[in-house]
């Protein structure tokens, strides 16, 4: 149970990397030259990890939730609404 509010939170982490992959697309944080440290670590975040770790920690959050298990109730309920909302715009991107 640890383990999944553990990869919860870093999916949250890699959801907000997502989102400012998605500003950066609009607001280039280089001008010219090599990508720093940080803006390579955001993207790697934002656009492979994200969409996967997303993917799987809804899904098992779904699991429990239909198999009506109370060890949802020690999780943040502003954590699992903010994984899903991003995981809405991630879905859409996939399948463009």
């Amino acid at each position: 149970m640890q383990s999944l509010i553990f990869f919860c939170r870093v999916a949250f982490i890699c959801n907000v990397c997502f989102v400012l992959v998605w500003v950066m697309r609009y607001y280039p944080v280089l001008e010219e030259g090599r990508p720093s440290d940080a803006v390579s670590l955001v993207l790697i975040l934002g656009i492979l990890f994200a969409t996967v770790l997303n993917i799987a920690v809804n899904l098992f959050i779904l699991v429990f939730i239909l198999q009506r298990k109370p060890v949802l109730k020690n999780f943040p309920g502003w954590l699992i609404i903010a994984n899903f909302l991003i995981l809405l715009p991630q879905i859409i991107l996939i399948l463009r």
